[in-house]
């Protein structure tokens, strides 16, 4: 059976190419399209997951389509195409009332949580050491 979830996003003034700085016109952002795809992916694999693991994006091509209007939702979908040790591959699509928005396919790494944060915070004190 196949792993699939969504993930809904209405598009706000803060979700904008404005907003974000993505671009300079009022419509869904790239950026936000994008969150919206990482969010799907991880719903597909939250109820697979033990305590104290989560997932961790590495790496996403998508090919942004159309534009999405002020006050329109946005529904991503992530589909787990293939598992390859601890690396879940998706195809992840994009969808508002009109159509396809975006498509792509998407990478995501299980980690231990704890192991994970205490690197990026290691990270962070050799930054601060310079």
């Amino acid at each position: 059976m196949p792993t699939i979830a969504t993930c809904e996003l209405l598009v706000t003034d803060e979700m904008t190419a404005a907003a974000m700085g993505s671009g300079t016109v009022p419509v869904c952002a790239t950026p936000a399209v994008v969150a919206a795809m990482e969010g799907a992916a991880v719903a597909a694999l939250a109820a697979q997951l033990p305590p104290g693991e989560t997932t961790v994006g590495t790496e996403i091509r998508i090919r942004h389509l159309a534009a999405t209007a002020l006050g329109e939702t946005v529904t991503a979908t992530a589909e787990l195409m293939e598992t390859d040790g601890r690396r879940y591959h998706f195809r992840v699509t994009a969808t508002d009332g009109a159509g396809v928005v975006a498509e792509g396919e998407h990478t995501r790494v299980r980690v231990t949580t704890a192991a994970f944060l205490a690197g990026a915070a290691a990270r962070a004190a050799e930054n601060t050491e310079e």
